[in-house]
């Protein structure tokens, strides 16, 4: 398999067999590894991979990357799937293939205080490539990237791009601040507006705050559940 290639300051550590790269980027984070560090496992049939960030805010702004990447990853594909093919992103990190679940985003953090600045972030990417049955009739909610119309999509060519495009996100989120990210951001999320029943709160899923938080409204108030919420190992 070809080797990616990543844009400069990113740099590339390929794992195998059962490793899941993003428990693998977490520990070098833990360990001071340099930002950037993208730690991938391209198999037969499923594309993981995570990138680490160090970022230079406070956690509540820096989990801005979670979307950042989601984003990135939509770009990606729409530079290289077919043009009929629709990615959403759902708040807590799930991706959908013409609306099917097709993978997820992952995040985790040095620490779970949105107050403080991290010493480092982790998002993961876990993408199907291939329906783990032939018989995908059972679950008609779960897709696969080659079942949507994408078999000529490379997993390299892919993960390649999916790190070129979160690239230009972060500068614009650096030269801009977080208002084109939300305006992206919203225009590509999953189920605005529809019921929702999380973290112990039923209602109304009427959006996000400036920092990613998703907005439930109920029968009395709207409650706020901070993206934070969704962080791993916390």
């Amino acid at each position: 398999m070809t080797t990616p290639r990543f844009p400069p300051l990113f740099s590339g550590l390929a794992v195998d067999g059962p490793l899941d790269p993003f428990d693998k980027a977490c520990v070098e984070a833990a360990r001071g590894c340099d930002a950037g560090l993208v730690v991938y496992n391209l198999g037969a049939d499923t594309l993981r991979a995570a990138m680490v960030f160090a970022p230079d805010v406070v956690l509540a702004d820096a989990m801005a990357m979670l979307p950042l990447c989601g984003v990135g990853f939509q770009n990606a594909l729409g530079a290289l799937a077919p043009p009929e093919v629709a990615v959403h992103l759902e708040w807590d990190g799930g991706v959908r293939v013409n609306g099917a679940s097709c993978g997820r985003l992952r995040v985790a953090a040095s620490g779970s205080d949105p107050k403080a600045e991290p010493d480092w972030l982790v998002v993961g990417l876990e993408l199907p490539l291939w329906p783990e049955s032939d018989d995908t009739g059972h679950t008609p909610d779960q897709t696969a990237l080659y079942a949507e119309g994408c078999a000529d999509v490379n997993a390299v060519d892919l993960l390649e791009s999916w790190v070129k495009h979160t690239l230009v996100g972060i500068n614009t989120w650096l030269d801009e601040g977080v208002a084109p990210l939300h305006k992206d951001w919203r225009g590509l999320a999953h189920g605005i507006g529809e019921a929702i029943d999380i973290n112990g709160h039923s209602g109304t899923y009427l959006g996000v705050d400036e920092q990613f938080g998703m907005l439930v409204r109920d029968d009395k108030t709207t409650h706020l559940i901070p993206l934070t919420h969704v962080l791993e190992g916390t």
